[in-house]
């Protein structure tokens, strides 16, 4: 069995120390140990009192994801564990030392007493795997801090540091030092006291003010409409925490959650959302990149670009300790740049999530420069100004002169050709795409793109550096748009299409929010602003794209989206909630007309297969042609990087589940209805249907 527990003796403390590194998960080893300890301690008279704690850096960091399956029936439940601890009569105290999530709060829950590390963070993730804590978290948590702090740590499934947990009630100390030392200190006080048990399923004098309580469960259902739309486990949690409160006994609560856990179990979001989680690991596994692989040491970066992207991109070097200098060649530029970040901060800490001497070492970290000079002593520049080919070619020839030879040149474009970029230089090795998301210190997604020149180390320490930034990182090839851009491309026009065709932006917008995406394609554009657009192609001399024609139309009429209270939809001022307009309509209307586009009706279920369809077809291309390396990357990509619902899976995780027979051969019929090439069927699609075969199973092949 992997992992286990070291017994050793204290004077008249048991000390089991779980060891099973680097992150002491909750395997069969540590479970048989857990109760083969707490067992010996029992039947041992000279031992008054038992103390838990984790060797290396966690106390246990929740399930042993290796033992997924079959594996996790291994020998002890966690549950006969759980109840060797509960039904002790000795006091057990819990040392937690470092990370206590999952499965290893709910250890440190069991236990009579709680004394944590000050770094140490707790916490029930469970809600982001679609399922709740199985092991009691629901039924305890809530005899400690009550049922609407419960509901929100569990719900929420982020981690709560020891100081903060104090303050609620979860852990009873906090203590510097050596967290072993003064766990054994606060036994031998509590046996000097009398060593009495204390345990929380016993608990009443919190729970019992939530009974009959019938508004904080509204209160939390409310509030999960709105951050926890469409998802299953939260709304089971809620049902659980109501049983811990309403229940006669804490056994009945037990079974509540365990029905609960297990309806969990059976929803296929839980799959969906356990597929993101192994295929955000799964991205960082690139072939020919070994864990041997020498990468270039990052110590100081630099940006080009003062802007909302590149600001965005400053602040996250600075939020990871790394030195970084901000370029501009205007200094008004600059200096807005700076401000704009340091309010940023701010805000931050005005909200308490970020201390204002934090604030001050990361502001540090930035120096601003309007000299292109300065940025040659940087161990990787980012280019971050608006898209065209032309300037980032000059940008980077100059940087090919200035930067230190060993030096990462990469460029933020959102699509452009990273090879023509890189053959402006005499390292096009050392060149590679970062393409991050706007804003780029919030959103977690980076697209590293790989240029045909792009060398292993490079391509390895871009990864390296982006997961030091905070981000899930994936490899993408070059090509227009790389993964995210190249498939959304084909979403919005077929959007864009369907309007023309007859639907309505409210039609569409709606069948996407119910979908859910925090908005639907014509409420982004207007968020993003009409006029971009408009204004790029007239400097081109105008579109005949036809999916270009009403958004230009609305311009003309001085319709750019939020900005000015009126686009696709109308706002009132302050408000950006969107509000049908008859005038946006009969703009779409006229040019339908003038098309030659005779009105249709469309269904819900049409609406979104003309959408979502593109997504997976060209998906489909991206894996054929090599520019993606698994269709996990894509989903990935799409559920970090554009708002994809993470318990629906990503778009070829829901092609799966749809079937792709069924879906080729929706694919094929809307390639026949509208001839767009977005619907021109992708070989590997056809391939995998012929075979029948998924895209989970062309991964696992891979």
């Amino acid at each position: 069995m992997k992992g286990s527990v070291h017994y050793e003796t204290r004077g008249q403390i048991a000390l089991l120390s779980i060891d099973n590194p680097p992150v002491n998960p909750l395997s069969s080893g540590v479970r048989q140990g857990l109760a083969d300890g707490v067992t010996k301690a029992l039947a041992d008279d000279d031992i008054k009192a038992i103390v838990i704690t984790g060797m290396h850096r966690a106390f246990i960091a929740g399930a042993d994801i290796s033992e997924f399956g079959a594996a996790a029936t291994q020998g002890v439940s966690l549950g006969e564990a759980m109840r060797k601890m509960e039904t002790s009569t000795k006091p057990i105290i819990a040392a937690i030392n470092g990370t206590a999530f999952g499965g290893g709060l709910e250890v440190a829950l069991c236990c009579d007493y709680r004394i944590a590390s000050p770094t140490a963070p707790l916490g029930l993730p469970e809600v982001k795997l679609g399922l709740l804590p199985g092991a009691g978290g629901t039924q305890r948590l809530p005899r400690l801090i009550g049922a609407e702090a419960a509901i929100q740590a569990i719900v929420s499934g982020a981690p709560i540091m020891a100081p903060a947990a104090l303050k609620l009630g979860i852990v009873d100390r906090v203590a510097e030092g050596n967290i072993v030392d003064a766990g054994i200190a606060y036994a031998e006080e509590i046996v000097a006291a009398g060593g009495a048990t204390r345990k929380i399923r016993d608990l009443e004098d919190v729970i019992s003010q939530d009974r009959g309580n019938t508004a904080v469960f509204e209160k939390a259902r409310a509030q999960l409409n709105k951050t926890h739309r469409n998802q299953f486990a939260p709304e089971q949690i809620v049902k659980c925490v109501e049983a811990a409160v309403n229940a006669k006994t804490f056994d009945e609560g037990m079974a509540a959650e365990g029905k609960y856990f297990a309806e969990c179990m059976k929803d296929p979001q839980r799959e969906a959302l356990i597929h993101i989680f192994f295929a955000e690991r799964a991205a960082n596994k690139i072939p020919g990149l070994g864990k041997d692989m020498p990468l270039i040491e990052i110590n100081k970066g630099s940006v080009i670009g003062a802007g909302t992207m590149g600001g965005g991109i400053v602040m996250c070097f600075a939020n990871a300790g790394i030195p970084v200098r901000m370029y501009d060649n205007d200094v008004a530029n600059l200096q807005r740049g700076l401000k704009v970040i340091e309010g940023n901060y701010a805000r931050t800490v005005s909200k308490g999530r970020l201390s204002q001497a934090d604030m001050d070492k990361r502001m540090a970290l930035i120096t601003p420069t309007e000299n292109f000079d300065e940025l040659g002593d940087g161990d990787i520049v980012i280019e971050a100004v608006y898209e065209n080919l032309d300037l980032k070619k000059e940008i980077f020839g100059k940087l090919d002169k200035v930067m230190k030879p060993g030096a990462i040149l990469a460029t933020n474009t959102s699509g452009l050709d990273v090879d023509a970029i890189a053959a402006m230089t005499t390292r096009p090795d050392h060149v590679c795409g970062m393409h991050f998301f706007s804003p780029a210190n919030v959103m977690r997604l980076l697209e590293v793109v790989r240029g045909k020149d792009s060398s292993p180390a490079v391509l390895g320490t871009a990864m390296a550096l982006g997961k030091r930034l905070g981000k899930v990182s994936v490899v993408a090839g070059n090509c227009p748009g790389f993964i995210g851009n190249r498939m959304l491309g084909g979403y919005t026009r077929q959007a864009s299409m369907m309007i023309l065709e007859g639907a309505t932006p409210v039609q569409v917008d709606k069948v996407i929010f119910d979908f859910g995406l925090a908005m639907g394609p014509f409420t982004m554009n207007d968020m993003v602003g009409l006029d971009l657009g408009w204004r790029a192609r007239k400097m081109m001399g105008g579109s005949n794209e036809v999916t270009a024609r009403i958004p230009d139309a609305l311009c003309e009429l001085d319709r750019y989206g939020q900005k000015n209270g009126k686009g696709y939809y109308q706002y009132a001022e302050g408000d950006r909630t969107p509000r049908p307009d008859p005038e946006a309509d009969a703009v779409i209307q006229k040019v339908a007309s003038e098309l030659g586009y005779t009105p249709k009706n469309f269904t819900d279920e049409e609406i979104l297969k003309r959408c979502m369809y593109p997504l997976i077809n060209i998906g489909a291309k991206l894996l054929e042609e090599g520019h993606a390396l698994r269709a996990s990357d894509i989903d990935t990509v799409y559920v970090n990087g554009y708002g994809f619902p993470t318990y629906v899976g990503g778009p070829m995780w829901f092609a799966d589940t749809q079937g792709l027979a069924n879906v080729l051969a929706d694919i094929k019929r809307f390639y026949e209805e509208t001839g767009d090439s977005v619907f021109k069927p992708s070989a590997l699609l056809e391939k995998l249907v012929a075979e029948g075969k998924t895209f989970a199973e062309l991964d696992a092949a891979a």
